[in-house]
């Protein structure tokens, strides 16, 4: 009953996920509270499908704990782990799980998520599992004896504990929405109860997407069987010279779908904006001089691109695979480094002060303890420094710690790519670890950070009013700068940053931004403040137009 109880709450959270992501308090691109928490409990549904009917409680505990603590990702993720993980412990060598023996798991699964926090914080995923537990212990107390009962009450008042967490935390209130953790909790326990009640539930578990490391192919042989229908990317504006009405625009979407694919029409007053792929852009060409004079032409050859897209592609992993099998050759190193980066020019810089070896992720897509733990045997050090890079990362770096056995593992917690370019530029292989992380740690605190972005809904923060696609600048301690043009909300933000102390501002642009628009923010702040240094660099991050550190 157990396991399926586990497997209906799990695919319960999965289900959910997608609306527990639009809980994200901030409203930037890469909301992940529900991805991060779906993709830690269904690596530990995995274990468990694969255990059968006939398991016993030991591997069952075994494989929902190890499950979880392995493919734990996001603080969400990794907070949902270690409940998990107390939970088991509680009731590994348990037969019966009656109201008493669940009711001392529910303390001992709140007790480890507490622990595993630096600075717990009310109004989050602890609160609402923590009002379970004392709800449990307060009915047990009182002699409860009605299992299906006890449950029932239990999740009903991890439910109200979450509608109060927006009373908790004003952040929440301000932005009308509850926990999206504590919510995500909530929908693993009721799923899980559904199961209880005899409830039919799709308990099939997919396997597990292929990671890089897992791959049987590599991305370049999947690159290479994608098949490329229509070969030529054509663009075009339409000068009209005749009406264009809504019949006409029909009748030239419906041509254009007839000989190609990714089809965009945009008609205004007196042009059309057009886009197709197409095998015959003569076609296209044809059938648009009919309504007017044609500019602003452009063909690609996709499956040219493809080609040269591939053999670099081929050039970058022959490179890589011969970095990596003459690093396996040299003897161990004392100190390596690992750091988590996004973004190719980011990434390069990592490289070029001696990161040994990166992890792709961040922002959209955090890893998870395993991949963290797989990264870990790349790097032939007997001490690692790990930079998370993001305040999402640390709790899954810190268990990947914890975890590992015959290296050393030091995770400095950097919050932001600015921090985690201080700790290894301050780097000094003359010193002993102990004194390098002591002055890593000391360093990271002098860099202030902020990056820009934009709304992917409206909501109010800090009592700032933010609309859909608004750009903003994020600071470290919330949303500094909100508006409608994204060199007035960097240049509002640095403002924000900068003070009579600063001496250095770094900006790192993303890939989404050109170099020239970059090049000219870069001089507005050179007059804007000449006692400061201002360096530019590529980052190629996306999402974050520019990510600014100030020191």
């Amino acid at each position: 009953m157990l396991s399926k109880m586990f497997l209906a709450g799990a695919k319960n959270l999965e289900n959910k996920k997608e609306w527990i992501n639009e809980l994200n308090v901030f409203p930037v691109p890469d909301g992940d509270t529900g991805t991060n928490m779906t993709m830690t409990i269904m690596s530990a549904a995995r274990e468990v499908s694969a255990l059968g009917d006939d398991t016993d409680m030991a591997a069952l505990c075994k494989a929902i704990s190890s499950g979880s603590l392995r493919g734990a990702r996001g603080n969400s993720g990794v907070i949902l782990s270690q409940l998990f993980r107390g939970f088991t412990k509680s009731i590994k060598e348990e037969q019966v799980l009656d109201i008493p023996v669940l009711t001392r798991a529910f303390e001992k699964a709140v007790e480890t998520a507490y622990k595993a926090v630096m600075k717990p914080k009310e109004g989050t995923i602890l609160t609402v599992a923590k009002g379970a537990s004392d709800k449990a212990k307060e009915l047990c107390e009182d002699g409860a004896d009605d299992l299906e009962q006890f449950l029932g009450t239990v999740i009903e008042h991890a439910r109200y504990v979450l509608s109060q967490t927006p009373e908790m935390l004003p952040v929440l209130k301000q932005a009308g929405v509850v926990d999206s953790g504590g919510q995500g909790l909530v929908e693993v326990l009721s799923g899980a109860y559904d199961a209880f009640l005899g409830k039919e539930i799709d308990l099939t578990v997919a396997p597990a997407a292929a990671t890089k490391a897992e791959d049987t192919k590599s991305s370049l042989e999947v690159q290479a069987e994608a098949e490329i229908k229509f070969g030529y990317c054509t663009e075009f504006i339409i000068l009209l010279n005749k009406p264009f009405n809504v019949k006409a625009e029909m009748d030239f979407k419906a041509f254009l779908e007839s000989i190609g694919d990714s089809i965009v029409c945009v008609a205004d007053d007196d042009v059309v904006k057009v886009h197709v792929h197409t095998n015959d852009p003569g076609l296209a060409i044809q059938k648009a001089l009919k309504y007017g004079a044609l500019s602003n032409m452009k063909i690609d050859n996709m499956r040219l691109e493809h080609q040269e897209k591939l053999f670099k592609l081929s050039e970058k992993e022959a490179a890589q695979k011969k970095a990596e099998e003459e690093k396996a050759a040299q003897p161990a190193k004392e100190v390596g480094f690992l750091a988590v980066s996004v973004g190719d020019g980011l990434s390069e810089l990592f490289k070029s002060l001696g990161v040994d070896y990166i992890i792709e992720g961040g922002q959209t897509m955090n890893p998870s303890t395993a991949d963290i733990l797989d990264a870990v045997d790349k790097v032939n050090a007997k001490t690692i420094f790990v930079l998370p890079n993001n305040k999402n990362i640390i709790l899954a770096a810190n268990q990947a710690a914890e975890l590992m056995t015959d290296k050393e593992l030091l995770v400095i917690p950097t919050k932001t790519i600015p921090q985690g370019i201080t700790a290894v530029i301050n780097f000094v292989p003359e010193l002993s670890v102990e004194e390098n992380e002591e002055t890593m740690l000391r360093e990271i605190k002098n860099v202030k950070t902020g990056q820009v972005t934009y709304a992917v809904r409206d909501t109010v923060i800090d009592d700032k009013e933010i609309k859909k696609d608004d750009f903003m600048g994020i600071g470290d301690q919330g949303i500094v700068a909100v508006g409608t043009d994204m060199v007035k909300v960097t240049r509002d933000m640095i403002a924000e940053l900068v003070d009579e102390d600063s001496e250095l501002i770094s900006i790192y642009y993303g890939c989404d931004v050109a170099e020239d628009a970059a090049e000219a923010l870069r001089a507005d702040l050179e007059e804007a403040y000449p006692a400061c240094d201002i360096e530019l660099q590529y980052g190629g991050q996306p999402i974050y137009y520019y990510t600014v550190s100030v020191e």
